[in-house]
């Protein structure tokens, strides 16, 4: 596991931006921490370096967002799910085993559906602007 420290939300932006331009076809990230923690900032960051010019805004109602840049990108919140059986009726394997990089904000919550080899990052709020984020499973240097 990789360990990072970051002073501001343009800090932790970046960091997700370094993330986003490794990443590849078929990868999906659990993204977890409590409220607040900055868990969309880091997939802002994560989606500009997959080359995405939308506007990203949390799917906390309509569960997934799809966004096109150099892969697809699918940005999955899945607080609000009552039920994990909730998932399938959207296609979510489909997302996972497609051709695009999936982000599952809160993905501990449907952790027996994610594939074993996700990247898993998990952001800790350490102070107002300060977090502490840390990886495990993605390949080579950030």
């Amino acid at each position: 596991m990789i360990t990072f420290v970051t002073n501001n939300e343009r800090e932790t932006f970046e960091l997700g931006y370094k993330i986003g331009a490794k990443l590849k076809k078929g990868d999906v990230i659990s993204l977890n921490g409590d409220l607040g923690a900055g868990k969309t900032h880091l997939t802002k960051g994560i989606a500009a370096g997959l080359g995405v010019d939308d506007y990203i805004t949390s799917p906390t109602f309509t569960i997934v967002n799809e966004y096109m840049g150099r892969l697809p990108f699918y940005h999955f919140d899945v607080y609000r799910i009552d039920d994990i059986y909730e998932m399938y009726e959207i296609g979510f394997d489909e997302y996972l085993y497609g051709d695009g990089v999936c982000v599952v904000e809160w993905g501990d919550m449907v952790e027996e559906l994610l594939p074993k080899d996700k990247i898993y990052i998990y952001i800790k709020k350490l102070d107002d602007s300060i977090r502490e984020v840390q990886i495990k499973g993605l390949e080579g240097e950030v």
